[in-house]
């Protein structure tokens, strides 16, 4: 049985509040694909997206406001204990939509959504949706982890970006599309630390574990359903490859 995984970012799912219209469209293609491919199985991990973040800010906001002393009796005493509170914060909102995701998909998801990837045993169905686990790391940490346990060779990102570029360009209009780019490359674009509510195009964890594992992965746009079909299926697509 092949193994497939698509880390579905959260700004796909629920920009500011749940996309029915896209999910619609994304779970008949992801359901045709499933009843045409039956040797294969399917791993979603979900993000949080825009009630991540907009529970995020809510938090720094509040946060900004304690004294020294309210914020030593409420136990955030450095910025470590404040990225810890908001990563929880988003961690939640993943499992909210990964719960909707399961829940669009009925029978073919028979298992509870993930929230450990280091303690699911086995697929029931066709299908496994996952969330996020712990502070640290984003869900594309999560989805590296699914891959590694149930031996998948590539994770496909699916975010709003449709390729990675050499530099963020909404803010370096030279800034230009990659193909492909190498490990290497990519993470001295990234770095090596996360902090909650990173855009990245993928979390630099998951990308120093990704590494590690010789994953691919693909970084493609998540409202492009037939681009997507193809990368399933294995066909020319639009996107960038890491590896």
């Amino acid at each position: 049985m092949v193994t497939k995984v698509l880390s579905v970012g959260g700004s796909i799912i629920a920009p500011a509040e749940p996309d029915a219209a896209f999910l619609s469209e994304f779970c008949g293609m992801i359901t045709d694909w499933l009843l045409s491919n039956s040797e294969t199985r399917l791993i979603l991990v979900a993000g949080g997206g825009g009630p991540a973040r907009l529970y995020q800010n809510a938090y720094r906001t509040v946060a900004q406001g304690f004294t020294e002393a309210q914020r030593k009796a409420a136990g955030y005493e450095t910025d470590e204990d404040t990225n810890n509170a908001c990563d929880w914060l988003g961690i939640m909102a993943t499992r909210l939509n990964a719960q909707l995701l399961k829940t669009a998909f009925g029978p073919l998801c028979r298992q509870d959504v993930v929230i450990d990837p280091t303690k699911v045993s086995d697929f029931t169905g066709r299908m496994l949706v996952a969330a996020g686990w712990k502070p640290g790391f984003s869900t594309d940490n999560d989805a590296v982890l699914l891959a590694e346990r149930f031996g998948a060779d590539t994770v496909v990102n699916l975010s709003n970006i449709e390729k990675v570029y050499t530099d963020d360009p909404r803010k370096n209009p030279d800034a230009k599309p990659l193909d492909t780019i190498s490990w290497a490359d990519f993470r001295k674009m990234v770095g090596d630390e996360w902090v909650p509510g990173k855009n990245c195009p993928f979390d630099p964890v998951a990308s120093k574990k990704a590494e590690q594992l010789n994953l691919t992965v693909i970084c493609a746009g998540g409202r492009n359903i037939p681009n997507i079909r193809a990368i399933l299926d294995g066909r020319e697509y639009i996107g960038t490859t890491i590896r």
